[in-house]
């Protein structure tokens, strides 16, 4: 206590266990400072246990308090940042998910908007278009069936029936089949009954359009009675090519000049009769006799496949034509299509092309697909 109240210092800074948060900036001659390391050298030195119990527990006290403060009070604030960091990212994400299930209840909410919008303004169309039909129309009641079909003539004959809406004194009626080749056309009978009747027989084809004209005097009124698709395409059998879906995809993909067609195998298959024929069977029915197949550059012929034998490795189909290619070097061009086809040839001599899938397709100098081709012989080259 003396020292203390001599150089003006705490007791505990002479101790040496006491911290001052903020000490006070006190000045000494060089006097005094030798004088007090040289007492409190010896007071260290000699009296280390002049302490009592209660103030080195009050020391120790103290002590741990400093310690802990500084040990636990870092780890206290990082715990409480990652806390608020993850309270504030569970908020953000809740945010973000319910802005997409806005999004798509919006989204939905405009796609039913649009879904009935279209379903209004179709059904306004439809609506419209029997109003003007039914202003426009000529006929009371009318018909027509599909009666018989010759293959071997390619042929096909339909019966037709028509009621006028407006009958006069002398009218008659003829009927028209358009197979869009030509326009044929075929007098009505007027029965009692004041319908007309009549049979029209043209050849068959993909489109027929059949008509009645209303003759009156010297005018002439028509109206379209019905329309029959896909009967020619559809007497045909169902013929498929197979095993060659890899033969071009082995080609790079960035074509540029030569390319080689590496050797190649296909089978031609019947696969099953004709739709038409389970459609109707007045039809008639189509079976396979003739196959050729080659390899086509443009629709225009590159090379004949050969008949051979089914690999060993094949489990193919029975009554199956197989085919086989010898290795061909092809120069493509930008725009270019390149495909397996057959020509297929029925017992009628009725001749049609197969295309195999995957073809090839020039588009922007790489390999593609999705090419066009026709099912007409005709509109194909088979000179070498």
């Amino acid at each position: 206590m003396a020292l203390s109240r001599l150089f003006q210092v705490p007791v505990g800074w002479l101790l040496g266990v006491e911290e001052e948060p903020e000490p006070q900036s006190v000045d000494f001659s060089p006097e005094q400072l030798k004088l007090l390391e040289e007492i409190l050298g010896r007071y260290q030195r000699t009296e280390p246990e002049e302490l009592s119990e209660g103030q080195r527990k009050q020391v120790e006290e103290l002590v741990g308090q400093s310690t802990k403060k500084r040990r636990w009070w870092p780890w206290a604030a990082a715990g409480l940042a990652a806390l608020m960091i993850a309270v504030g990212g569970v908020t953000l994400f809740q945010r973000l998910d319910q802005m997409d299930r806005r999004y798509y209840e919006l989204a939905n909410s405009v796609g039913n908007v649009t879904s009935s919008v279209n379903r209004q303004i179709g059904s306004i169309t439809d609506r419209v278009e029997e109003v003007l039909k039914a202003q426009n129309d000529l006929t009371a009641d009318y018909g027509t069936q599909l009666r018989s079909a010759d293959l071997a003539a390619n042929t096909v004959a339909f019966s037709l029936r028509v009621v006028p809406k407006t009958y006069t004194p002398g009218m008659s009626v003829v009927f028209l089949a358009d197979n869009g080749e030509e326009t044929l056309e075929f007098p009505a009978q007027e029965e009692e009954s004041g319908a007309f009747t009549g049979e029209a027989t043209c050849p068959l084809t993909d489109v027929i359009a059949l008509s009645a004209v209303f003759i009156a005097g010297d005018t002439r009124q028509t109206q379209l009675l019905d329309q029959y698709e896909n009967l020619y395409q559809n007497s045909f059998p169902s013929v498929g090519i197979r095993y060659l879906e890899f033969a071009l995809m082995t080609l790079p993909q960035s074509l540029e000049g030569t390319v080689e067609i590496p050797e190649s195998f296909g089978l031609v298959v019947e696969e099953n009769s004709s739709e038409a024929s389970k459609v109707n069977n007045t039809v008639g029915r189509s079976w396979v006799k003739t196959v050729r197949m080659g390899l086509f550059q443009n629709q225009k012929l590159v090379a004949w496949m050969e008949r051979c034998e089914k690999p060993e490795s094949w489990d193919a189909e029975e009554g199956g034509r197989c085919f086989r290619l010898d290795p061909q070097e092809v120069e493509l061009e930008e725009g270019d299509t390149l495909c397996f086809a057959a020509q297929v040839t029925d017992q009628y001599g009725r001749s049609f092309m197969v295309v195999s899938y995957p073809d090839l397709h020039v588009v922007d100098g790489e390999w593609s697909t999705g090419g066009s081709y026709s099912s007409d012989p005709a509109d194909w080259d088979f000179t070498l």
